[in-house]
């Protein structure tokens, strides 16, 4: 047979993405002012954000981005050759305190950092264990690392433990989301730590979207769980979502996060953050550490949000998280309501498969501290608006 030509598979794809309803725009953003963003040449209320609490543009990490600037604009280097400054440093130490962690080590993602762990703790003959709905980063790290790889059902502890169960020997890693991307519900943190010191195994919590929401001083799902280090030896904290950053930290057990400084190919590999922007983090997680009136702010809203859509007969997936998903069903659907928000100017991503199980294509709604309360209802009559248009 002939080779086949890839610029004829890559349109080929393209056609069935875009008869499926499922073909991807990148939107360019002109300006930020709070909650609000100009696209196209529109205002709009974003409700799409993961900057939960603001911070991308507080004053404060703003101004630490601007004095650190004269360290210039990148590291130079990977951590282990010159790239490691004292922003660098200063950041790591400050995580570990805030998460009272032993230590923390610095990645330029959360995607970096998922295959990190994974690939430099299991390889051939090793078990990696996941919820069926972890983010795709835990997926393909295991993919990658060459070990086992078996997954449970969504927050299903007990399946967890019979995965874990099926091999007994090599070493074992339980994955698992803290809090879930594209339904914001929180994983079942406890009964996963018992089902890990049960099974010998590793418990590792992605919190990208659990640090500076959840928790004492928001220091994320596992601290809401009342569960310690010890209980869970690795955990991920990103830097793009509630933190309003760039970048990513492990932390944990000191042991295995100096493994990873010394043998994760992400970080070996990889240009360290600017000192500048490691500098602006730092000063995001302060806010963040003393943030109680934010996180008041934001629970309100969602409060406010869940009450107004049971009074409108929207029924949101159930979750006590900022991320509030309505569930459409149909991919044509969630777009059609997705440009009707934005016709009434609300920014509302329509998520669809693969990034969510066939047939359930939603609205992800994510609320933030900065949100005021009538825009908050203006969004839930603008819902109802496009729900009866879009079923007309």
């Amino acid at each position: 047979m002939p080779r086949e030509d890839l610029a004829a598979r890559v349109q080929a794809a393209r056609a069935l993405r875009e008869a499926a309803h499922r073909r991807r725009h990148l939107r360019t953003v002109t300006r930020r002012a709070g909650v609000v963003c100009t696209v196209d040449g529109r205002d709009l209320l974003n409700f799409c954000s993961n900057d939960y609490l603001g911070l991308s543009q507080h004053p404060r990490v703003i101004a630490a981005l601007r004095d650190a600037a004269g360290e210039g604009s990148g590291a130079g280097a990977s951590h282990l050759v010159c790239g490691h400054g004292a922003q660098h440093a200063a950041l790591e130490a400050e995580l570990a305190d805030w998460l009272q962690a032993p230590r923390a080590l610095l990645f330029g993602s959360g995607y970096l950092a998922n295959l990190a762990v994974v690939q430099a703790l299991l390889g051939a003959g090793d078990l990696c264990v996941q919820d069926k709905r972890n983010h795709a980063s835990l997926i393909d790290g295991a993919r990658l690392a060459g070990c086992a790889f078996k997954r449970y059902p969504h927050g299903d502890a007990e399946g967890a433990a019979r995965q874990l169960a099926s091999q007994a020997e090599g070493a074992a890693l339980l994955a698992s989301d803290g809090v879930f991307s594209m339904d914001g519900d929180v994983a079942p943190l406890r009964a996963l730590a018992q089902v890990a010191r049960a099974q010998r195994a590793t418990l590792y919590i992605d919190d990208a979207h659990g640090v500076g929401v959840l928790g004492d001083a928001g220091r994320g799902s596992i601290d809401a769980a009342g569960l310690a280090a010890a209980d869970v030896p690795l955990r991920l904290v990103t830097f793009g979502k509630a933190l309003g950053s760039a970048g990513a930290a492990v932390a944990g057990d000191a042991d295995l996060v100096a493994h990873l400084a010394e043998t994760a190919r992400p970080h070996i590999y990889t240009t360290a953050l600017p000192p500048a922007q490691a500098a602006a983090t730092r000063e995001a997680v302060r806010i963040a550490r003393a943030g109680d009136d934010l996180r008041a702010r934001l629970a309100a809203n969602i409060g406010r949000l869940q009450a107004g859509a049971r009074a409108r007969g929207l029924a949101l997936l159930p979750s006590d998280t900022p991320i509030q998903p309505l569930l459409v069903g149909g991919d044509a659907d969630a777009l059609a309501l997705a440009a009707a928000l934005e016709q009434q100017g609300y920014w509302v991503a329509p998520i669809r498969p693969p990034t969510v199980p066939e047939g359930s294509a939603r609205l992800r709604i994510t609320l933030a501290a900065g949100h005021l309360p009538a825009q908050v209802d203006g969004l839930l009559d603008a819902l109802a608006r496009a729900r009866d248009a879009v079923a007309a």
